[in-house]
């Protein structure tokens, strides 16, 4: 008899029906995906506190071991051993305790040898997740990647340290990621303004507008980020705002800007950095279900973990 567990169409408690583990139980998981359903930090639209579970609900995948990708031929999920530990028991309403726990799981996830995946959440959590890494392996020296139509580095948010458009900054200041390890794809739009667009300059980071991505073609521009990425590091943490897409592929999320990237787009360039790259972490993050269509987003949210895995699980087999 089929089990429950394994009907595409039947609730699932972890993502793509891969095995559960608590965190004081991980033992040799190769990659731990935990949720932080957390969106305390939003400055529009909230909602992305359902994030976690509408990424880990959104596939019609079978049990592991029984879909390799067409492309590879291989099944990431069972060549890394992934593993999902569940939502970090979050505080609502409490900023900096969520924060804390957050940063103590993925620091444990890290410790243990795993490749932690967040699954967000507002990108309040890119602290707390690199962060967390970067005590782990050292700060200063791991690499940040991070895919956003926004730069998430202003000084504060209505005096406030810490929200969804403050993290790489509080990052750069704490020392855990330097601005010079800092790559930054897709930003557009009307924000930050110039003063903050002169300090991210002036702390080195590399930001490449929608504008010199259109001019000279994603490829060329990820070319000079895995370059750049890959220089002094010990490894990269990957971050994918899902509102680096324009919102006619992914409206489910929290402050949509139109004229992203597609979803194609993303999904190839997060493969070959999990290839290129050695990935020591990642997040998803604004994946807002209420706002979104058909659970297109959620689905892409999906899709960029598992092209992620698979370009990491390539690179580990050396293919």
């Amino acid at each position: 008899m089929t089990s429950f567990d394994d009907l595409s169409f039947g609730a699932r408690g972890s993502f793509a029906g891969v095995p559960k583990r608590t965190l004081d139980e991980l033992g040799d998981a190769g990659v731990v995906i935990v949720g932080a359903p957390f969106d305390w930090g939003t400055t529009y639209r909230p909602g992305a506190r359902f994030g976690p579970r509408a990424i880990r609900e959104t596939d019609y995948l079978g049990p592991t071991g029984s879909r390799p990708h067409l492309d590879t031929g291989i099944d990431p999920l069972a060549i890394l051993s992934v593993v999902d530990t569940g939502d970090i028991d979050v505080v609502p309403g409490y900023m900096d305790e969520s924060i804390d726990r957050i940063r103590r799981a993925v620091a444990s996830i890290a410790r243990n040898g795993s490749v932690p995946i967040v699954l967000g959440g507002d990108h309040t959590i890119t602290f707390p997740d690199a962060g967390g890494v970067a005590d782990v392996i050292g700060h200063g020296d791991i690499a940040l990647i991070h895919f956003d139509a926004h730069a998430d580095t202003a000084d504060t948010h209505h005096g406030m340290l810490h929200g969804h458009g403050t993290p790489m900054r509080r990052l750069i200041e704490s020392g855990a990621v330097p601005g010079n390890r800092f790559v930054q794809i897709g930003l557009r739009g009307y924000w930050p303004p110039p003063d903050v667009v002169e300090w991210m300059r002036d702390h080195e980071m590399k930001s490449y507008f929608m504008s010199e991505i259109t001019e000279r073609g994603l490829d060329a521009v990820v070319d000079d980020a895995v370059a750049h990425a890959a220089e002094g590091a010990k490894g990269v943490f990957v971050s994918v705002d899902v509102d680096v897409v324009d919102p006619g592929s992914a409206p489910g999320t929290g402050t949509p800007e139109p004229g992203g990237i597609t979803p194609r787009q993303l999904l190839d360039t997060v493969r070959r950095l999990g290839h290129e790259l050695t990935v020591v972490g990642a997040d998803v993050v604004e994946v807002c279900p209420a706002y979104d269509t058909a659970d297109i987003t959620a689905l892409l949210a999906n899709r960029v973990v598992l092209e992620l895995l698979n370009g990491m699980a390539r690179r580990s087999l050396g293919v």
